[in-house]
């Protein structure tokens, strides 16, 4: 159990003993893996419940397998696919009739598309615009009024630095990022008065399993998930608004978006050689 005064974590998540019991929960997206199983691993250092969720049956099994034997106490998994209709509103539904109420939201799940945009299937990207986009927003519109009624909460949106500029030959992904830290950001306003916390992180290249399903190497210089998660734990807790992990990439923030595009477009290249 956690100790609600830790002061590395701000004191911020004691808010949740108003509740009437001393655990927060937190339900995690996309967790059976990368920064998603990172995030997971840092709260459930804290002494946070976890919920953990992925549309890979085996994978997500295996993710609450070594999350129990880390931390030898019980991690509720729920199999559901998000990119599919109706995946958000089942996975709320069956973590509600478990009985479990959601102190911390983390929308994770996510994928990318790596083609020039008449190449790349319409039925893909639609599936990609609803786990990047609309499972989130669901998600969002489905857990708010229960913090508005606690009047406490947080939720966690995984943007990307690519939110940040256009994406040749990722166009989709790029849009969809620059859509959830938008959107993250107009919510944090209407819920900055009601008790609730919204963040959204961006980082950067990272190494998962991301850059293998687009089909190109893993950018050398990437970040490790563990780092990315720790980073965003505190920065949670701390409410920043938008989480940018590393120097360099909060300073290429500065440049114009039309030259990073151009930049992405050569390295989506040179990924593919």
């Amino acid at each position: 159990m956690m100790d609600r005064a830790n002061p590395k974590d701000g004191g911020r998540l004691s808010r949740y003993k108003d509740r009437g019991d001393k655990t927060p929960r937190v339900l995690i997206t996309g967790s059976s893996g990368g920064i998603g199983f990172e995030l997971a691993r840092s709260f459930g250092k804290r002494g946070c419940e976890l919920i953990i969720n992925g549309s890979h049956e085996q994978r997500l099994l295996s993710a609450k397998e070594r999350l129990e034997k880390e931390f030898a106490r019980p991690v509720t998994a729920v199999v559901e696919d998000l990119s599919l209709p109706g995946g958000a509103k089942a996975l709320h539904r069956q973590v509600a009739n478990a009985g479990i109420g959601v102190d911390i939201l983390v929308n994770n799940a996510g994928m990318g598309l790596l083609a020039a945009t008449d190449e790349i299937d319409f039925e893909a990207d639609e599936s990609l615009m609803r786990l990047n986009m609309i499972a989130l927003v669901q998600l969002c519109k489905l857990y708010l009024p229960e913090m508005y009624r606690r009047g406490s909460g947080k939720i966690l949106n995984i943007a990307s630095v690519a939110a940040f500029q256009p994406g040749p030959y990722n166009s989709t992904y790029f849009a969809s990022k620059a859509f959830v830290l938008s959107y993250s950001r107009a919510i944090r306003y209407e819920a900055r008065r009601r008790g609730v916390d919204v963040c959204a992180l961006c980082p950067n290249s990272t190494k998962t399993g991301f850059f293998d399903k687009e089909g190109i190497r893993t950018p050398p210089m990437s970040a490790e998930p563990q780092a990315v998660a720790e980073y965003a734990y505190h920065k949670l807790t701390r409410n920043k608004a938008v989480i940018v992990p590393g120097l360099v990439n909060n300073l290429t923030r500065a440049i114009p978006s039309g030259v990073k595009m151009r930049l992405v477009a050569m390295m989506k290249d040179m990924g593919k050689e």
